[in-house]
């Protein structure tokens, strides 16, 4: 009988998640991302632009703690080698770990899209943007995925919301003349 507790007692042990926490709160980074943004709309160039582009992108992929940042550099490296399923596994985990972090929803919310599945992807850029209101990434990408929908207006507008915070992004030119989101008026 005792053998029979201490394999028990050992698989519960095994059995449990890698991290016996939960997961702390996301960091807070909503000052210097404001700082961010006015920087990047007072860019003088693309190329200023991108240095703090990358800027913000160090910000939103600042994950809780180790364990969340773990899970979340896996799933990028899994997503950028074109291994969506493992990546959205990846990205799943991290969301149950961390329900309150932001960028664990928009990076599965980019599996979707890769995946061409624009309906699942907007459910977790909603969610990242509740998060992170002013996470230009996710808000850029929720234009794209309407843009997949076919519902051009909704995407033309979020599009517009996405260049007040950052004029640069290079979606931009989806509103020039010809571009898919282009004002009616100036469509080809």
């Amino acid at each position: 009988m005792q053998g029979i507790i201490h394999i028990t007692t050992a698989f519960m042990l095994f059995a449990a998640p890698i991290w016996a926490d939960t997961c702390p709160q996301a960091p807070d980074h909503s000052e210097s991302l404001s700082a961010l943004i006015s920087d990047i709309q007072a860019a003088g160039s693309e190329s200023e632009a991108r240095v703090v582009s990358n800027k913000m992108w160090r910000l939103w992929a600042d994950a809780p703690n180790e364990q969340a940042q773990a899970i979340l550099d896996r799933g990028m490296s899994k997503r950028a080698a074109w291994d969506l399923l493992g990546a959205r596994a990846d990205f799943d985990t991290l969301i149950d770990y961390c329900p309150g972090y932001a960028e664990g929803y928009n990076q599965r919310a980019f599996v979707h899209f890769l995946s061409q599945n624009f309906q699942a992807a907007l459910i977790d850029l909603d969610r990242a943007l509740v998060l992170s209101p002013d996470h230009v990434a996710a808000l850029s990408g929720r234009a794209l995925s309407l843009l997949g929908l076919n519902r051009i207006d909704e995407a033309r507008a979020t599009l517009r919301s996405a260049l007040e915070l950052n004029p640069w992004l290079p979606e931009r030119g989806l509103l020039d003349n010809g571009g898919a989101l282009a004002p009616k008026s100036q469509d080809i």
